[in-house]
Formats: C-alpha cells, sequence, structure tokens
C-alpha cells in the first residue's frame, strides 16, 4: 500500500528532539526526508549520553528512523550550491535552529520563496513574537513559561516539570500539523508559506486546561481541587493540584499491594458519577450510595480526602493489575502506572507497533517508540536511522541528477566531507 506522504520531499535542517521529532514523523508517514548534518559531526545527539562507546547514541537513533543522511558545509561555496539545488527539488524546508540562525546562513523566507516558491518554510523556536523572542529555549524551560510546572506538583511544593517531552516533541507534533496543512492548501494555491510553531505556545495548548481553570477562579474556588475540601482557600492564580484529575470527575493516584518496594504498584482511580454505586459496593460502603453526604457529586466534593482514603485502603489490598481486572467489570475509569520496564515488555505494544524493535548496522538491536497515528490504508514502517552522511551519493546522484564525476569534484572539494567509516569499510 502506498505510504500516506509518499512523494513529498523534505530538507530536515533540524537538530536535537523538537525538530526531529516532526521530521521523522513526517517520514513514517512516507516522506522522504533528507537530514542535512555537519561533516565530521552531524547532529550533536549522535553522542550525547552515550551508553555505549563510538556508535550514535539513542538520543539520536530513536529521533531519526526512516531519514537519509547527508553532510554539507554551508559556508563552502560547492556546498552552497548543494544546498540551493535541494531548495529547489524539495517541498518542506524544517528547521530549528537559534533564532536568526537561518537568516545568516543566508536562507531568508524571501530567497528561499524565490528560488523555489513552492516550498513551504517550518520553523519551530522558542517563544512567538515579543520581549523573549529571541531567547534560547530548551524543554524545561518551555514548560516553564508555557504554564505547565506552574501547575504540576504539589500545593505545598515547588513547581515542577513533567516526564513527559511536552516541549520538543509537542511542539514537534503540532509543527508536523502545520506542515500537513500547508501541503495541502498548496494544491490549491499553488504556492507554498511559512510556518511557525512557538515551543511556549504549544505547552499552552497542552495545557489549556489550566487556562479554563484561571478564568473559573474568578468566579470562585475551584470546588474539583483537592484544597477545596481541606478547607484551604485560593489565591488568585491556579494552584498546584498533585495528582487530582484536572477534569470534571475527581480522581487521585492510590496505592496498591506492594506499594511498600514497588515504587509503581499504584493505580490513578476516577470516582466517575455514573459509576458512584458500583463504587460504593466494590469498597465495601454501600451506604454512601443513598447517604445524603456522599451520594451525589457535589456533595461528595467536600469529602475527597476521606473517599479516596477509604478507596485507598481497598486497592492496597490488590495488585494494581487485580483491580484494573475487578474495576473494569463495571466500567469504572482507571488506570495501573506503568514503568519504563513494564512498557518495554507490553507485548500488545508490541504488536501495534507503537514499541519497535530496530536493527542498527553499529549499536545492534534496540527498542524505540513506534508511529502512535495508526492509518488504516497506510500503515508506517520503522527503519533504522542513518549514519552520518550516508546518503551524499545518493542524494547528489538520484535528487539532484549529478553526475560521477561531478559527485567525486564535489567529495574531492570537502564540500560534504568524508563518506563515514562503516561505509568505506563495506
Amino acid at each position: 500500500m502506498a505510504k500516506a506522504l509518499e512523494g513529498v520531499r523534505i530538507l530536515d535542517f533540524t537538530h536535537v528532539q523538537s525538530g526531529p521529532t516532526c521530521t521523522q514523523l513526517l517520514a513514517w508517514f512516507g516522506a522522504d526526508v533528507i537530514k542535512v548534518e555537519r561533516p565530521g559531526a552531524g547532529d550533536a545527539t549522535r553522542q550525547q549520553l552515550l551508553d555505549i562507546p563510538d556508535v550514535d547514541g539513542l538520543y539520536f537513533t530513536m529521533l531519526n528512523h526512516n531519514k537519509r543522511s547527508m553532510t554539507i558545509d554551508s559556508k563552502h561555496p560547492k556546498g552552497k550550491e548543494v544546498l540551493w539545488r535541494l531548495i529547489k527539488e524539495c517541498d518542506v524546508l524544517v528547521e530549528n535552529f537559534a533564532p536568526g540562525a537561518l537568516a545568516r546562513m543566508g536562507l531568508t523566507w524571501e530567497k528561499i520563496h524565490e528560488a523555489n516558491p513552492r516550498m513551504i518554510l517550518a520553523s519551530v523556536k522558542g517563544f512567538g513574537p515579543g520581549r523573549y523572542e529571541d531567547c534560547k529555549v530548551y524543554e524545561n524551560v518551555a514548560q516553564c513559561a508555557g504554564g505547565s510546572a506552574s501547575t504540576t506538583g504539589f500545593r505545598d511544593g515547588i513547581p515542577m516539570v513533567t516526564g513527559a517531552q511536552i516541549g520538543d516533541s509537542g511542539t514537534g507534533l503540532h509543527l508536523a500539523l502545520g506542515i500537513v496543512t500547508a501541503l495541502y492548501h498548496r494544491t490549491h494555491s499553488g504556492l507554498g508559506q511559512k510556518v511557525d510553531c512557538a515551543m511556549q505556545d504549544s505547552v499552552l495548548n497542552l495545557c489549556r486546561v489550566k487556562l479554563r481553570d484561571q478564568q473559573r477562579l474568578a468566579h470562585g474556588p475551584l470546588h474539583e481541587y483537592s484544597q477545596f475540601g481541606e478547607g484551604i482557600p485560593f489565591g488568585d492564580a491556579v494552584p498546584r493540584a498533585g495528582n487530582d484529575s484536572g477534569g470534571g470527575q475527581p480522581g487521585r493516584i492510590l496505592k496498591c499491594k506492594g506499594h511498600e518496594h514497588d515504587p509503581n504498584a499504584y493505580i490513578y482511580f476516577i470516582t466517575q458519577a455514573a459509576v458512584w454505586g458500583p463504587i460504593c459496593d466494590i469498597i465495601g460502603e454501600p451506604g454512601w450510595k443513598t447517604d445524603p453526604g456522599y451520594a451525589t457529586p457535589k456533595a461528595r466534593l467536600p469529602h475527597l480526602n476521606e473517599i479516596f482514603t477509604r478507596i485507598e485502603a481497598w486497592t492496597m489490598t490488590k495488585t494494581k493489575f487485580e483491580a484494573m481486572d475487578i474495576l473494569n467489570e463495571f466500567d469504572i475509569p482507571c488506570g495501573p502506572i506503568l514503568s519504563m520496564k513494564e512498557i518495554a515488555e507490553d507485548e500488545a505494544l508490541r504488536a501495534t507497533g507503537t514499541i519497535v524493535e530496530v536493527d542498527h548496522p553499529t549499536r545492534g538491536k534496540y527498542l524505540s517508540v513506534g508511529n502512535p497515528i495508526k492509518l488504516s490504508a497506510s500503515p508506517s514502517d520503522v527503519t533504522r536511522s542513518p549514519l552520518l552522511g550516508e546518503h551524499n551519493d545518493e542524494i547528489l546522484r538520484d535528487v539532484l541528477g549529478y553526475s560521477q564525476d561531478e559527485i567525486a569534484e564535489i567529495a574531492d572539494s570537502g564540500a560534504i566531507g568524508a563518506v563515514p567509516t562503516k561505509m568505506a569499510a563495506e
């Protein structure tokens, strides 16, 4: 079956995580992604957080599947020539350089649009226009500036960042949607356009329920927050709420059997109003179904700490999976706290391609995430990340139409760097 983005060619000027997340997703959908890297060095993540010496790090391999690598010295005259020919042949250029870096390379939107009016220029930046637009941003900075950290953690503790990479990978996902939208627009306009995605904006988009609560707070206390039931006054900003649900249905993380020695023996439990009766029966409090202090969602709000303490007394008698089995029979919303080890070993996730095993020529086999978006007529295959400059000759020949003599001349000039050691040996 044909890939959904087959025929789309991406010039990938991204590095580290936010941009590569975007271009990897497009590659999974079938786009031909040409990753442009510095000769002799490449993406910094090739050498970061190494677990095995002298091979590409997992940080790189897990963000650059299904791509081709080409090394270009953009300061070299021949390198510039190759780069501009690629711009004329590609559909999208994606970059996440520091503010102003692309312009300093001579790659302004005006020049790109003049060279290829159909080209889409997609950029990740830390902040949008404003006082911080020239600031450099990393994952945790984006989480703090986007509203996530101030609303994460416990009320009496410091702000906290989340383990989910909502700043980097979250922005990459947003940018990918912007690119696909611009590609669709081009089908009837005939022209490319700029696509900009700021990390602060993306984090805020993922924190919209907290912006909702900020506005609700102007009209009174947030009743579903634990501190309301504890009689603690609210300030003028949305507080940190621990593991409260964040929605209209109260929820908490509760201990399960074995929590004393297993840091992940917990379950998330939501007291959804529609299944309040079965919850009361399961935990041994049938009287709560008719007691005026517990019978309705509104009546229960001041008693949430007491209610969840009682539910936890029941969950501590079950493993998280035993509790899941019992609760699911009654459609009670719940979920186990799964460790990364448990997820890595989950056969169901492997069967769906959410977790994949990839074979790499220097690293060997490793686990990675697969495409989380499943298309019925366009399945995704995950292929290994490229070695540095692995596809230099292939791209020069097949994409740009250089002859073998011209390729040799470009290679001898130093414009694209040396062939990777592994490839030369083969």
